[in-house]
């Protein structure tokens, strides 16, 4: 009888899930919406990964009464020991697998861009997280709550943070810059005042903010003090983020891997991208630097088959086997 696993990795605007088996042969992928129990709660994270559970085995051709073996299950929003604890015992309870792992989805992030044993994951999405893990088991990882533990930057700040800078160049309180004018076209408006009220009274969704983030990176590209100064204080977090969690697992001065992943790290902005690159190999001068470029699910499963003891025979399959899932799946997303 076949060994099968379920490996799943949940963000906060995607769940993707992938029924394969020990060998690496996928069998089954589907795509479904955000499974992060801070977006929708425990309860609608246990039924969001059900319905996905259901389309991955209907997708494999699976008889209901077939067992697997192994769920992986990796998400955003496992942050705490008891956060991870619940979500474990809740998933458990469902009968989905005989056995089940359950972490925070920074590890399959990490896991997808490395097999070396002593890695850091630095991640710049919509926020901000870093996680570290070394051969001697030990891991490192951060709060990650937000503003109340700390943290600063991902795209959603950034964009923000653009808004409150082009509306203090234009009125004088702040620098002058290129995003004022930037912003106020981007929406369609004379002025960034007129974009503020616009936001205040509802005729702009508050929610377009984000797309600022990359207007940031055009302006900052021109040379636009400001905008770099915004950039640099997104490089000043992503790399203490990456020092401290080397620091704690004896890394700094160690030959390491150094996964940058999240959509504002894997865009190479060359303005954010340099100097991320340069003050690594500055504070960690034996780090090996790389930008994932594989759907962090190919590392919930990596995951999946090193617990099972044949990741080794079967990675190189299923790389390239999922790396059909991004940008252009050829397999089926779920509704």
């Amino acid at each position: 009888m076949r060994t099968l696993y379920l490996a799943v990795d949940g963000g906060n605007s995607k769940t993707d899930v992938v029924l394969g088996t020990a060998h690496g042969e996928v069998l089954g992928f589907v795509r479904g919406p955000t499974s992060s129990p801070h977006n929708i709660g425990l309860t609608g994270t246990v039924e969001v990964l059900r319905d996905l559970i259901a389309a991955a085995r209907a997708d494999a051709g699976l008889a209901a009464a077939t067992p697997i073996d192994l769920a992986t299950v990796y998400l955003a929003g496992a942050d705490l020991p008891i956060e991870v604890q619940r979500l474990h015992a809740a998933i458990s309870a469902q009968s989905w697998t005989t056995r089940t792992i359950v972490d925070n989805d920074c590890f399959a992030l990490l896991r997808a861009g490395t097999s070396m044993p002593d890695a850091i994951a630095v991640v710049c999405g919509a926020g901000n997280n870093c996680v570290g893990r070394a051969a001697d088991g030990r891991t490192a990882r951060f709060v990650a709550l937000g503003p109340i533990s700390g943290d600063w930057g991902g795209g959603h700040d950034l964009a923000e943070h653009t808004l409150r800078m082009a509306a203090r160049g234009e009125d004088g309180r702040g620098d002058e810059t290129g995003l004022s004018g930037a912003v106020a076209d981007h929406f369609g408006y004379s002025t960034v005042q007129e974009v503020s009220i616009a936001l205040h009274l509802g005729e702009l969704d508050l929610i377009r903010v984000r797309e600022l983030t990359p207007l940031l990176f055009n302006i900052a590209a021109t040379g636009d003090a400001v905008a770099g100064q915004l950039i640099r204080r997104q490089v000043t977090e992503i790399l203490a983020q990456h020092r401290v969690a080397a620091t704690r697992l004896d890394l700094l001065h160690a030959p390491h891997a150094l996964v940058l992943g999240g959509g504002v790290l894997r865009a190479r902005h060359p303005v954010l991208h340099r100097q991320v690159v340069e003050g690594a190999l500055t504070q960690a001068p034996q780090a090996r630097i790389s930008v994932l470029d594989t759907p962090p699910v190919v590392g919930a499963a990596l995951l999946a088959l090193d617990d099972l003891g044949t990741a080794g025979r079967a990675e190189a399959g299923l790389r390239a086997a999922l790396a059909a899932t991004e940008p252009d799946s050829q397999f089926k997303a779920a509704a």
